[in-house]
């Protein structure tokens, strides 16, 4: 019997024990499709990856999972922060199981994406909603035919020939209630830490030139308030906590009164909460109240510029009054919010966004705001006019733009950089090292090398399995073993070249600084992916991170000096107890190293203080159940 495996990767988290909200429905949606068509009455066994394994392994060992019993086919859904990841592990895939055939679809899948389409690991690419056109295409395949020719599907000529033209554009226009919600027939598992996402509405009324949306359909298909309710009512029953809705407006769809009204009976309990993206056009006090009362406890709301001009021109529209009054109200009602701000937009300049971010304060928005800078997706009309409105943007996750008539690259950083400042926060998570060597693991999260003991080991250890690796070089001369460090993160590149690595130098006696920019200069130069480009724009690379950890005694051996030139080029942790941690909390990455609690166990006491008193970033620690349960109630919080 064929099988096929549908994986569906996350977004890479900066920390290594942080969630990733991964929730693989576009793979579920394939699963319940093969069920709808009969697939598996014509031999062909659907198998989703879990987001267990996905989520927290590496791409070696996903390799040889996925790869196990040579599967007739393996599916990736593709999304801007996972897509290169996922064409590594293809590649891989293919190497492990050659016959192999793989087949990629989701938003990355365009015409218009050259990134995509020249790179090579995939045999077959699907784009556009893909529940009718991955059956019709499974359908030829397990018939022994090729599906070259079919709407909307390119097949790649040979295992590394070159990829053919994509067949008619076609527009989705089945309905949705033709496609049961895959955690209702068992495709994909209800899990209360996680998120549970649905769609009632496919489709957009806006035509924002920046979105994706208004590409996937040119009509808007509903799911009926019945319907709607019954799926919500299925997930409270299967022990969902939280339902958040992927309809790209969800106060612009047929029958949204009515639906929040449904919503609030069949959440009479309030063991649901919701979350949903509006806009502000057409929402009244009522409509708030009966958010509020439904369970809806964060909405998204769209500002994106404060220039009406600017609005017209990318065909958002919109009053950015209205959005300031909505935002009140919502508020009043008790519902968390998130308002976005974008740099970058066609039409903008920098002062527009400065006064944007004028705007949030003065509307008592700040720590609602989400300002980033513009990426130019694939698919969206402003791609196609990228060069007409004199935009630059990368060519590769996450295609964020560069320059416009309006913005220099300069201008872009400094608007990021101004608005952080103004609001009081970073604007996007902290890149947080892992350094909990302690506790049970699913796959090997750290390599330890001991470089005076075996310099020559760096040739065959084992480097770390595990999605978010770490790797600890020892020795009391660092500096005069930089060959055998630079041939570690060699071994490293060459391994796990997509893995996220934090390289930890612990020198058991001081030495020179300049060793930091050897290695620095090393980890720029290893194979980049998006989460290193993510945090390009402050001179980061998120993807591979740098940090001194030094031992107990370190006070014995290392002045102050040398401890606060080190601070001044990388983070510098130091092993200490949880009472001495909480002693000089305060302290804690300031005039004194930030601290890596070495204890199994932290008293209450002592847990509130370092909540209360420190910086959260200058305290980790040694062992895993602690740094899960610190990134879990105090970084997230």
């Amino acid at each position: 019997m064929p099988t096929l495996k549908l994986v569906q990767l996350p977004v890479p988290p900066p920390a290594a024990l942080a969630p990733t909200g991964n929730v693989p429905l576009a793979s579920g949606s394939l699963a319940v499709s093969a069920q709808v068509h009969g697939l598996d009455q014509q031999g062909l066994k659907v198998e989703v990856i879990s987001p267990e394994v996905t989520d927290l392994a590496g791409d070696s060992v996903l390799a040889d999972l996925i790869a196990q019993d040579e599967p007739a086919f393996v599916g990736f859904s593709l999304y801007l922060w996972n897509s290169e990841r996922s064409l590594h592990l293809a590649r891989q895939i293919q190497a492990r199981s050659p016959r192999t055939r793989v087949l990629v679809g989701g938003p990355e899948v365009s015409a218009d994406n050259p990134y995509l389409l020249g790179e090579v690991g995939f045999d077959i690419a699907v784009t556009g909603e893909a529940e009718d056109t991955f059956a019709a295409v499974m359908k030829r395949l397990l018939a022994g035919e090729s599906p070259a020719g079919l709407p909307n599907v390119a097949v790649r000529d040979g295992q590394r020939g070159a990829l053919g033209p994509f067949g008619p554009v076609a527009n989705a226009n089945f309905p949705l209630v033709d496609y049961p919600s895959p955690y209702l027939t068992g495709a994909l598992p209800v899990d209360a830490s996680r998120s549970s996402y649905i769609e009632t509405v496919r489709g957009c009324r806006s035509h924002c030139t920046f979105c994706f949306y208004p590409r996937s359909s040119n009509v808007l298909r509903t799911l009926d308030i019945e319907a709607s309710a019954a799926l919500v009512a299925g997930l409270r029953d299967r022990g969902a906590r939280e339902v958040v809705f992927l309809d790209p407006t969800f106060n612009h769809r047929p029958g949204f009164p009515e639906l929040v009204e449904a919503l609030t009976r069949v959440n009479s309990s309030k063991s649901l909460t919701f979350f949903a993206e509006v806009r502000a056009e057409g929402l009244k006090p009522v409509h708030a109240v009966a958010l509020a009362k439904a369970g809806f406890t964060k909405l998204e709301i769209g500002l994106q510029s404060v220039n009406r001009e600017t609005l017209k021109r990318v065909k958002r529209f919109g009053d950015p009054n209205m959005v300031a009054e909505v935002a009140r109200m919502l508020k009043g009602e008790g519902i968390e919010l998130l308002v976005d701000l974008i740099i970058g937009l066609p039409g903008d300049t920098p002062d527009d966004v400065a006064r944007g971010v004028d705007f949030l304060l003065a509307h008592d928005l700040a720590d609602s705001a989400q300002v980033f800078a513009l990426s130019l997706l694939p698919g969206t009309p402003m791609r196609s006019t990228a060069e007409a409105d004199g935009v630059v943007f990368d060519p590769r996750p996450p295609y964020r733009v560069r320059q416009t008539a309006g913005f220099t690259p300069e201008a872009i950083v400094r608007c990021l950089d101004d608005a952080e400042e103004a609001l009081g926060r970073r604007l996007d998570e902290f890149a947080r090292p892992h350094l909990a060597c302690e506790g049970a693991a699913p796959y090997r999260e750290f390599a330890w090398l001991d470089l005076d003991k075996n310099p020559s080991h760096v040739r065959d250890f084992a480097v770390p399995s595990a999605r978010h690796g770490a790797l600890w070089l020892v020795g009391d001369d660092l500096f005069g073993h930089r060959s055998a460090v630079l041939a570690a993160l060699d071994r490293c590149f060459e391994v796990e070249p997509q893995g996220t690595l934090d390289v930890v130098l612990r020198p058991l006696t001081p030495c020179p600084l300049d060793l930091l920019e050897v290695v620095r200069a090393k980890l720029a130069r290893g194979p980049q992916s998006y989460l290193a480009r993510a945090y390009a724009h402050r001179g980061q690379d998120a993807q591979r991170r740098l940090v001194i950890c030094l031992p107990a005694e370190h006070e014995k051996t290392f002045d102050s000096g040398w401890i606060q030139a080190a601070q001044r080029l990388v983070p510098v942790f130091a092993d200490q107890t949880a009472a001495q941690a909480a002693r000089h909390a305060r302290r804690l990455g300031d005039d004194r190293p930030a601290a890596r609690v070495t204890d199994p166990e932290v008293s209450p006491d002592h847990w509130r203080t370092l909540v209360r008193d420190a910086d959260p970033e200058a305290v980790a620690f040694a062992w895993r159940p602690l740094e899960a349960r610190w990134t879990a109630e105090v970084l997230r919080d």
